[in-house]
């Protein structure tokens, strides 16, 4: 029954469960058939660990568990999921339309293992030409749109903004400067004097001619890349004309600089304003979606996806759950173009609609110009694809050959390696990396900032001991959380099954910005005690290891160091009664590479690699990799402290202020040393102010 037909008295099972009822996940889903609504939701099926492992939706509730419930020819991987279903929820909705941009919430939130997931799910980035000051600024863009301003995009890298900003500062001369360096200059800044911003933080162009070129930019950015090519070249004729060949240079420079943004637009689209398009390649299990950018008419580029499903699942079916993924939480063009026929085409589209709040289509081209253009997406993905099994299974015999050299017992999936960075013992910083058998895994990098105040400046051996600490004591946090979660008990239940139904009185909402709102009619049903069961050993194929989520815990953990650093590293992982393996790299004599020393608990002497070996070769990446980060950690700390003005720490210092010591000093520096009466001869300098400044310097000194 639909929500608007559903009895406002609660639902409740009328019939209980014999004692000796077989513990099987079919049964279970048995049992909620007696009080499921025929209308349109989304289910949830749930594990004994209380883990949700598969998120769907229905036209017709009570008919899709019927279809679980009943013996029939599932495919094995749908036996393998109801086996081990324990407990269902509901959530019951108007549209079929709403029930799908909920189940693609769903899936993102939960990331079940038996659902198709959108892995590398980053926000795009977009150019945003601000206009809450008064001289609008030109900046790369990325999360929510709450600043005021016009946003360009999507781009499919940050690389792609960066120079597209980078070459509209040559066309238009926008300022890229925060507004606080805005209002601190006092003179023009490097970027004038290389041609890439007109200065307007210091009047040498007035705001109404700056904001000329602001349009220009803004019209450029919206597609009238030809009208800003013609002004330019009439422009730079008549400066020619009138023998102002300074000016004629300034105009060319600007033509050739949007010659450069519009020549890295390859593949543009005729007729299309504003599309994505999306061609997909399944090969060996796997898949690939590439997905192409269109705004404006012109292409923004284009980024490859590889989302993790089932082998048994069927190419359309994974293209369609992608696309709804992908725009849970992301602006919907109005036209979507698809390399293949979706089975639920006209759904997705309606779908897509309701969240946009207008007109979205959703096509699969049988002929003209956009049939090319999705056959060139399809060719991306296959070729992308290519890649990826041919970099996969390398990955994988690297893999193998780490395990057997340092006498692992599988090989590792999840490789964690450690050094530290620092100059002195300042700004230092310990990082971690991450690998696995796709490659590495950036996302799952972490850096630490050294906190011990007791600690030696240049202590490695400390460093690497509170970077260690502080890394296993969130591996044991987390793991104790998820066994006291995955060991907790169903809620009890009485013999007979209960329900609770929350039911709105309203059509539920719908949240535009990203995906369904959950507060839709609830409906959960708790089976009966004893009911529950795991799904079997037999069951767990390598298949479902494949579906598993990348593993939180490392299966050998690589130190950047000698004997002292492993020494640490086992101290640590013994006080936190951990057993994973570790292994010191040290370098060999004279540091050469290639003559690393591998020490590993238990071996009297260490290991050495053949020069030759691609197992080395891997180590040496992997540990050079944990170099590279640590010294951009590193650097960037530094970085921000020998940015910092100590002025920006007093209290009731502005910009303007700020600007006036800076001017009358010259320096923070000079203004640290001068005393409260020249402090006060400084305009807008209060004698309380000045006193403020000088017991602030003075303060740190004692």
């Amino acid at each position: 029954m639909s929500d608007e037909t559903a009895p406002e008295r609660p639902l409740s099972a009328t019939a209980a469960l014999p004692a000796d009822r077989p513990a099987t996940g079919a049964l279970v889903i048995a049992e909620y058939l007696k009080t499921l609504p025929s209308g349109p939701g989304v289910y949830r099926m749930i594990d004994a660990a209380g883990s949700v492992i598969y998120v769907g939706k229905a036209r017709n509730l009570k008919a899709r568990v019927t279809n679980y419930a009943r013996a029939g020819n599932h495919p094995a991987r749908t036996m393998r999921m109801i086996a081990a279903t324990a407990a269902m929820e509901f959530v019951t909705v108007r549209t079929e339309a709403e029930a799908l941009l909920l189940e693609a919430n769903l899936i993102k939130r939960f990331r079940p293992r038996y659902n198709v997931l959108l892995r590398d799910d980053k926000s795009f980035p977009y150019i945003l030409i601000a206009t809450d000051h008064r001289a609008p600024q030109i900046l790369k863009h990325r999360g929510a749109r709450n600043r005021k301003g016009e946003y360009f995009g999507p781009f499919a890298s940050a690389g792609a903004v960066n120079r597209t900003i980078n070459m509209l500062e040559r066309a238009f001369l926008l300022r890229s400067c925060s507004d606080a360096v805005f209002e601190s200059r006092t003179r023009p800044c490097l970027l004038y004097q290389i041609k890439r911003c007109s200065a307007p933080c210091t009047g040498l162009i007035g705001l109404q001619d700056y904001n000329g070129l602001v349009d220009e930019a803004r019209r450029f950015l919206r597609g009238e890349s030809e009208n800003a090519r013609q002004m330019y070249q009439r422009l730079m004729e008549e400066a020619s004309a009138s023998l102002d060949f300074e000016r004629a240079a300034a105009y060319r420079n600007r033509l050739w600089a949007l010659a450069h943004v519009t020549a890295d637009q390859a593949i543009n689209l005729d007729g299309i304003e504003e599309a994505d398009v999306f061609g997909a390649h399944q090969d060996a299990g796997q898949t690939c979606v590439q997905v192409f950018f269109f705004r404006s008419g012109q292409n923004w580029g284009n980024r490859a996806y590889f989302p993790r499903a089932d082998r048994t699942l069927g190419l359309e079916e994974v293209l369609e759950s992608f696309i709804a993924q992908f725009y849970d939480d992301k602006p919907v063009p109005s036209r979507i173009l698809v390399s293949h026929k979706l089975p639920n085409e006209a759904l997705l589209a309606e779908a897509l609609s309701t969240k946009a709040e207008r007109k979205v289509e959703v096509t699969a081209p049988q002929r003209g110009a956009k049939v090319g253009i999705v056959e060139h997406a399809a060719q991306n993905a296959r070729e992308a694809l290519a890649r990826r099994l041919a970099e996969s299974s390398s990955q994988r015999q690297l893999l193998e050959g780490l395990g057997q050299r340092f006498g692992l017992a599988r090989p590792p999936r999840r490789i964690e390696v450690f050094d530290n960075s620092h100059i002195m013992g300042t700004n230092a910083v310990g990082a971690m990396i991450v690998a696995g058998p796709e490659g590495f895994v950036k996302p799952q990098y972490r850096r630490f900032n050294i906190r011990s105040v007791d600690l030696v400046p240049g202590d490695d051996y400390a460093m690497m001991r509170e970077v260690l600490s502080r890394r296993l004591k969130r591996l044991v946090f987390d793991e104790a959380s998820g066994k006291a979660e995955a060991t907790a008990p169903l809620p009890a239940a009485a013999p007979a099954a209960s329900v609770s139904r929350l039911a709105p009185a309203e059509p539920p909402p719908i949240d535009r910005r990203g995906g369904s709102a959950l507060a839709f009619g609830v409906l959960r049903l708790d089976p009966p005690a004893g009911s529950a069961s795991a799904p079997a050993d037999a069951a767990e194929t390598e298949e479902d290891a494949e579906l598993a989520e990348f593993p939180a815990r490392p299966d050998l953990m690589l130190i950047d160091g000698g004997l002292g650093q492993l020494g640490i590293a086992r101290e640590v992982l013994a006080a936190f009664g951990l057993d994973i393996p570790v292994v010191g790299i040290a370098k060999g004599p004279d540091r050469d590479a290639g003559r690393e020393h591998f020490h590993i608990p238990g071996r009297d002497k260490p290991l050495l690699l053949e020069t030759r070996d691609p197992v080395l070769y891997f180590v040496q990446r992997l540990r050079d990799e944990a170099h590279r980060f640590a010294i951009g950690a590193h650097r960037s700390k530094r970085s921000k402290a020998l940015g910092v003005n100590p002025l920006d720490e007093i209290a009731g210092i502005g910009p303007t202020r700020k600007r006036a010591l800076l001017k009358h000093f010259g320096s923070a520096k000079a203004v640290s040393r001068a005393s409260r009466e020249d402090l006060a001869g400084v305009a807008g300098i209060s004698a309380q102010m000045a006193q403020t400044i000088y017991d602030f310097f003075h303060e740190r000194r004692d």
